[in-house]
């Protein structure tokens, strides 16, 4: 299967990539397979694998995009088996696009997915209970995973521009260190697949948000294309969020996947004007042996 990378390293590798019947490809991250194999398991989905059918072929992981409910939850049940979990072991939220981020425990399992979902206006998730999956969806934006390995503690949010202008990658962790104790030295992170800064063009008033925000870091995440149209870098600024909340450079692997670049491989809003299913990204404590 060719994909589109924006640069040759292995930031982020597909798994299973052959696509046949009963087949799930998904992504998992070197760095964190190579540092955390033993605490965590994750990964990323992509639009294979799954038994949805027409806009939403295959692995559409959403109940509210318009997908036959069975399907869906066919879906949900191949993915968790790629996480030795079951659907009931996974918890979601209600993604509005905000900074709000939640902790959640085993009284919460199967939110969102084997039940409704009670959790409203909720990006980013963290917890401390092993087999615990947590689970957040994807067309475009940015999937942030966090992972200490000290205090056997994990969090995974949703940064879309404006989960991300209001820096809900600080927000995560500086909630995982009251909750845990989480030094941020300490993190693996991960910024996952999502729309690149070649593909993402934004309208001044969001670009000016980010020139505010980030006064000093313009010429790094923003390109003027005249007629008040910008492109935005949303992995680099997530980068610098994390580095600023006080992530090690070292300890960050950003993805060198685009979806919108991708998008017959992944979901992609902007290059199919709305007309998808969603990714999933997933994220869960290894039960101690």
């Amino acid at each position: 299967m060719d994909i589109i990378r924006k640069n040759d390293d292995n930031t982020i590798e597909l798994f299973n990539e052959n696509i046949e019947e009963n087949i799930v490809p998904i992504f998992k991250f070197p760095m964190i397979e190579n540092e955390c194999r033993e605490v965590v398991n994750h990964c990323f989905s992509t639009r294979f694998g799954g038994v949805s059918k027409g806009i939403f072929v295959s692995m559409n992981l959403s109940f509210s995009r318009g997908d036959c409910e069975e399907a869906v939850k066919e879906n949900f049940r191949r993915i968790a088996l790629c996480l030795d979990g079951e659907p009931k072991d996974m918890v979601s939220s209600n993604q509005t696009h905000t900074t709000n981020v939640i902790e959640v425990t085993k009284a919460h399992a199967g939110n969102g997915i084997t039940r409704a979902n009670e959790f409203m206006d909720v990006d980013g998730m963290v917890t401390n209970v092993p087999g615990l999956i947590l689970s957040t969806f994807y067309a475009d934006c940015v999937p942030l995973y966090f992972i200490d390995r000290e205090n056997k503690a994990i969090g995974l949010s949703h940064s879309g521009w404006r989960g991300t202008v209001g820096r809900i990658g600080k927000e995560t962790i500086e909630l995982m260190n009251r909750l845990y104790g989480t030094k941020p030295e300490n993190l693996i992170c991960a910024i996952g697949p999502s729309i690149c800064q070649d593909c993402y063009e934004v309208s001044k008033d969001v670009a000016d948000r980010f020139v505010e925000e980030f006064p000093k870091h313009t010429e790094e995440i923003l390109i003027d294309k005249g007629n008040d149209k910008y492109l935005l870098n949303l992995w680099k600024v997530n980068e610098i969020i994390l580095l600023e909340a006080g992530v090690l450079k070292e300890n960050i692997a950003v993805t060198n996947v685009c979806t919108c670049c991708n998008n017959k491989l992944l979901f992609s809003h902007r290059a199919t004007n709305g007309k998808r299913g969603n990714l999933g990204a997933f994220l869960v404590l290894k039960q101690s042996k």
